[in-house]
């Protein structure tokens, strides 16, 4: 298989164990490197209920003979695995008729450790079966999974409704229909074990025993790690995808669009080694045996860390803008059916000021379809009903601001407010009247004190 030519032979056993994790085995990991024994990928597989290990031998070499099977057989009999286990041997090139004939025989006598033989016409339709490019030894992201882009027991504009629920003064259910985009965006779900042990002479200084998972935005550019709640909402919904079919989503959103994955598999497999190469190299203190204390950086080799998987999917980052009057409320968020984490919150937000959050309290202005915080939201003298100070005609009257929806509304307070008694204009400005009570009243009493009649 010459176009694989170029591969060194580690570089063959990382692609094979990439293989067989895309089809479908587990716990797919490479044996130590420094002492081979006939074993370069392990790995596990379950049949009829039952787990099985899997020992594989990789040879990216022109012509496979039989004592190359024959050494692999020896080496599954003496696994140190607590159940069943199978040989595979892996090769670019062929395989001669007495390796073949040994793999027939010990089918034909029901040995309990079976070898199966894999060679480049193998890899070839198991390239086209998993997206294995050969002429450079990456593999292609094939993903046609997307996370629900809404919740299948509501409509797609619930969520907006929902956001919408806490504002003053209008009722969710009378909200126009919004404006639904969704744009598919591609990310990764990579879980690995990093293993490694570091000794001295004095024994054992450090020890890397840890299982990572991560998500990672997976668009052109450089790969960019999710933060926690995009990561929780991806991990915990993988497994209740549906088919990334554009036709139906058309029906129930207005745009679509899809991003492609940024780089291959492979390319997002040996990022992940290594940032978690990088990730838990440390310097470790320890005193030798001459009481001398000494510094050790532990960098663990990258065979010391194995992707267990590669999940890709696309997430759907959906965006809902709701007009109302003169205004427009985007509300954006990523989507995975019922569950969501939210981008943008524009409908929690003062569209005078600064205010945000969903901890604030805010009212919404039929004049003029604004959204705003308590210091910006008055009441209309006239209808009584909440005005916004931005849209709000205001005139003093009794010392007092007054707030009206239009000209309108002021002019026809100013006639009314000419026809009140003086009692009742006064009491246009309560606060006022109130505070000239409280006045008279301290000034009675301080003449009855300077009279001595109290």
């Amino acid at each position: 298989m010459a176009v694989l030519d170029d591969l060194s032979g580690f570089e063959f056993e990382d692609l094979i164990e990439d293989v067989f994790r895309n089809l479908g085995y587990e716990d797919v990991r490479q044996a130590e490197r420094t002492a081979d024994e006939g074993r370069d990928v392990i790995m596990e597989e379950v049949v009829d209920g039952t787990r099985r290990a899997i020992v594989v031998e990789c040879k990216h070499t022109g012509t496979v003979g039989r004592p190359v099977v024959q050494k692999l057989h020896s080496a599954v009999a003496t696994f140190d695995f607590d159940g069943p286990r199978r040989g595979m041997v892996v090769t670019t090139g062929r395989f001669t008729n007495p390796a073949e004939e040994y793999v027939q025989r010990l089918r034909e006598n029901d040995d309990p450790h079976p070898i199966e033989l894999l060679d480049g016409e193998d890899l070839r339709e198991i390239a086209d079966e998993i997206g294995l490019d050969l002429y450079n030894g990456r593999i292609e992201i094939l993903c046609d999974e997307a996370l629900r882009p809404y919740d299948p027991a509501a409509d797609v504009e619930a969520p907006v409704r929902e956001a919408f629920r806490n504002i003053e003064n209008i009722d969710a259910g009378d909200l126009p229909p919004p404006h639904s985009q969704v744009l598919f965006r591609p990310v990764v779900a990579i879980t690995a074990d990093t293993n490694a042990v570091f000794e001295t002479s004095v024994g054992e200084i450090h020890r890397i025993n840890d299982r990572t998972r991560f998500v990672v935005h997976a668009e052109r550019g450089h790969p960019q790690v999710a933060d926690d709640d995009v990561a929780t909402l991806v991990t915990e919904n993988l497994h209740a995808t549906v088919d990334l079919e554009e036709d139906r989503f058309a029906e129930i959103f207005d745009e679509i669009e899809q991003r492609r994955f940024g780089q291959t598999q492979t390319e997002y497999k040996d990022w992940a080694v290594d940032r978690l190469q990088d990730y838990h190299t440390t310097t470790v203190t320890y005193t030798g045996d001459n009481n001398v204390t000494y510094n050790k950086t532990c960098e663990p080799n990258l065979s010391d860390i194995s992707v267990q998987s590669i999940e890709p999917v696309y997430l759907p980052e959906v965006r809902q803008v709701t007009d109302l009057g003169q205004y427009s409320y985007p509300y954006e968020y990523y989507a995975a059916g019922p569950s969501r984490t939210t981008r943008e919150d524009g409908i929690h937000r003062c569209v005078h000021c600064e205010t945000s959050g969903v901890e604030e309290t805010y009212t919404y202005c039929p004049n003029c379809g604004a959204i705003a915080c308590d210091s910006h939201s008055k009441t209309e003298r006239v209808e009584g009903e909440p005005v916004c100070t931005g849209c709000a005609v205001t005139e003093r009257f009794a010392l007092k601001t007054k707030y009206f929806y239009d000209e309108e509304n002021l002019q026809a307070f100013r006639e009314e407010y000419e026809t009140m008694p003086i009692h009742e204009k006064a009491m246009e400005n309560k606060p006022l009247i109130g505070g000239g009570f409280v006045m008279t009243i301290l000034a009675i009493v301080g003449l009855l004190v300077a009279l001595g009649v109290i």
